[in-house]
């Protein structure tokens, strides 16, 4: 079997655990929800939201009957021997997934209304790869489902607002959201420059951070935990029912901006934040790096 094809097979084992085994952090956020939760609502749907959970695991189906965008995030070593036809190796991966895990056809071209049929098509799989030292490939692949992603928020604020427009940010984002996007959310948050890079920050901040694990940035921590008080004070609860948590937990990241913009992002996902990780090594060997119940 050549490099490609262990490439490949690499791939499509990342997205199957994604797919059908919640990460363990997530699960044990979502039991921390339940303990924490006295509204009886509320606690129904945990309940049913960590049965789930482990059903999926258990019977290797996926966790939701939307499997999502496919998403990979690869830092390339300097000396990986595969470059420009990781994304071919990608898009070839998600085909297979989806006739193999399977994967619900979610790729529709948005000017003639048709299905691809195999989750891929113009731009997707979106790939995003990050050159850094050494001779691996270090793999995250995160799918996206579109009921959290439709109320995706960005602010174009008034720099004179300053950390003010995070706040109002994300508290309208997530009451705007309401119950469609399937509380308890995680929230991904950027501020940045401009208005693609506050976006794409927000959406690495929410997938590629495990929950609980703060920012290195002391005053971006302090922040994060600020927002996530604020949040969860709304009331909104699990799938809207009202109570304690309505998220599980908030992620900031950020860059420096221009002086006359404040750009705000703002993304959530739904209490099935999916994601799995793996090293592939030059020799066609790999491991798993992320931990699934």
């Amino acid at each position: 079997m050549g490099l490609e094809d262990r490439l490949r097979g690499f791939l499509v084992e990342l997205i199957r655990l994604a797919t059908t085994r919640l990460p363990r952090d997530v699960y044990e956020a979502l039991e921390r929800a339940l303990e924490a939760e006295d509204n009886p609502l509320a606690r129904m749907q945990l309940e049913a939201i960590l049965e789930n959970s482990r059903l999926a695991a258990r019977l290797g189906r996926p966790i939701c009957q939307d499997t999502g965008a496919p998403f990979f995030y690869l830092r390339v070593g300097d000396g990986f021997p595969l470059r420009s036809r990781l994304y071919d190796v990608a898009r070839e991966a998600v085909r297979e997934a989806t006739r193999t895990v399977p994967l619900r056809p979610n790729a529709v071209d948005p000017l003639r209304g048709r299905n691809s049929g195999d989750n891929t098509g113009r731009y997707t799989p979106w790939v995003e790869v990050e050159l850094v030292p050494g001779e691996s490939l270090e793999a995250v692949y995160a799918p996206k489902g579109g009921g959290s992603e439709a109320p995706t928020g960005l602010y174009m604020a008034l720099p004179l607002e300053g950390v003010g427009a995070v706040h109002r940010a994300v508290l309208e984002t997530v009451a705007g959201a309401g119950p469609r996007a399937c509380p308890p959310f995680v929230v991904g948050v950027g501020v940045a420059a401009t208005g693609d890079q506050a976006l794409a920050l927000a959406k690495r901040a929410l997938l590629l951070r495990r929950l609980g694990e703060r920012h290195p940035d002391p005053e971006a921590a302090e922040l994060e935990e600020k927002l996530l008080r604020e949040v969860n004070e709304l009331g909104l609860g699990a799938h809207g029912f009202g109570g304690r948590v309505t998220a599980l937990d908030l992620h900031l990241e950020y860059g420096h901006r221009h002086p006359a913009t404040y750009a705000v992002g703002v993304v959530l996902s739904c209490w099935a934040l999916r994601r799995a990780s793996g090293v592939f090594m030059p020799d066609g060997s790999w491991r798993i790096t992320s931990s699934h119940i």
